[in-house]
């Protein structure tokens, strides 16, 4: 990465994106979706099994938890340090997409190193690799929504992050299910997609900001930037706290369903009613994100958007907790689908709204989202911990329903955003 050592006076994007823009960034983020959530739902915990083959099922399960943990910690330096440095990226290529590049380059690598794994330490180092490549890629493709996105814009945009997050998760498990038990083909399948799928929007222009300003680009100066004081600045905080409850309750009901249909369950096609589950939360997830993302655009309004979301994943985790069952697995998918799709979009407007410094756009938002990756990381192993302790799945989707409702209440903080 080359041409650092400026940071930018920012500008709010003043120009509304194309539909050709629009269109690469959602196939972006379906390759990025597809590579890092097809393994964390099925093959992952399949490999770590196999590998481990323990005698209960909760060795298992805490095994991914320490490995998906593990992961967690990396991306909360990999998040905003990447943030920050794309923001001072000056080169011929522009400023984020150095990083977007490099980032689907070391996200695959570790996909491809992760199919040749035999060892639990193996497993975990490579899914750490891919995750990090993760984290740049991301860190990167999420600052351009504040980069060349109007403001008006950004509710709609935003919802095509979440979209493709849905799509990605049911094409991804289609893929593997279809693969069949070569795990090191699964995992190279979707290394090669990612890249495809990057690609396009590495074609379109990444302009570099206008009135520069030097800047030194020291550790101090870096780790210093990377505070943002919740005193002066308590809408980001407010926010970031939200989001990492509501992503916390979200992954604490998603991240161990199959081993919830599997065990909890004893249902003997968890594989295919995994994917049946997810074809129901992925309808839900792709309308509710588009199109309550445009109508928050429309009234000017996210805290309501956010509220709802949040109360729509509690009644789902509630449900689950008081009727498990496989039906009721398809009634909560649905509730879950439409409440963190509606979260997805809206919330991730609203985060570009309440960010401190206009300088450090890709710095503030990689901190903000350590709020959805470290959660996602960390739920496996909180999940396992509390299945084992409450000796079965109701109390997690109690801990579950408890977040997002503690979500909700904490983005009703915020005062700088209607």
């Amino acid at each position: 990465m080359s041409g650092l050592g400026t940071a930018a006076v920012g500008h709010p994007a003043d120009r509304r994106v194309t539909g050709r823009w629009v269109a690469a960034f959602a196939v972006a983020w379906l390759g990025v979706w597809m590579a890092q959530l097809a393994p964390l739902q099925l093959l992952l915990p399949a490999q770590i099994d196999a590998t481990l083959a323990p005698e209960h099922w909760v060795d298992s399960v805490v095994a991914f938890g320490v490995v998906a943990g593990a992961a967690g910690l990396c991306s909360i330096v990999v998040y905003p340090l990447t943030g920050a440095l794309s923001d001072r990226t000056r080169s011929r290529f522009g400023r984020r997409r150095p990083w977007i590049a490099g980032g689907a380059l070391v996200f695959a690598l570790g996909l491809v190193l992760l199919g040749l794994q035999t060892g639990i330490v193996g497993i975990g180092v490579c899914w750490c690799l891919a995750i990090i490549g993760f984290c740049i890629l991301g860190a990167a493709l999420t600052a351009t929504i504040s980069d060349q996105v109007p403001v008006g814009q950004r509710g709609f945009v935003s919802g095509w992050i979440s979209a493709p997050q849905a799509v990605g998760v049911i094409l991804g498990i289609a893929l593997l299910l279809l693969l069949g038990t070569q795990m090191d083909v699964g995992y190279l399948a979707l290394a090669v997609l990612l890249i495809v799928l990057v690609v396009p929007f590495l074609r379109l222009p990444d302009p570099l900001p206008t009135g520069d300003r030097p800047l030194r680009l020291t550790a101090h100066a870096l780790l210093e930037s990377l505070w943002i004081s919740p005193r002066r600045h308590p809408d980001f905080a407010w926010t970031m706290l939200s989001r990492v409850l509501v992503n916390l309750g979200n992954a604490f009901s998603t991240s161990l369903l199959f081993y919830f249909l599997l065990f909890g369950l004893g249902d003997a096609d968890a594989e295919t009613d995994l994917l049946l589950v997810t074809v129901v939360y992925t309808v839900f997830v792709v309308g509710s994100s588009i199109l309550l993302g445009r109508l928050s655009d429309r009234i000017g309004r996210r805290r309501v958007f956010v509220v709802a979301a949040s109360a729509s994943q509690a009644l789902a985790a509630l449900l689950l907790a008081i009727w498990p069952s496989l039906p009721m697995g398809f009634v909560s998918a649905a509730l879950i689908g439409l409440g963190y799709g509606c979260f997805m979009s809206v919330d991730q407007a609203l985060a570009t709204q309440v960010l401190p410094d206009p300088a450090s756009h890709g710095k503030d938002l990689g901190i903000m989202n350590i709020a959805q990756a470290v959660p996602q990381a960390v739920a496996p192993l909180i999940g396992a911990c509390l299945v084992a302790w409450l000796g079965g799945f109701a109390g997690l989707y109690l801990v579950s329903a408890a977040c997002a409702v503690a979500g909700a209440v904490a983005v009703t903080r915020v005062r700088g955003v209607r």
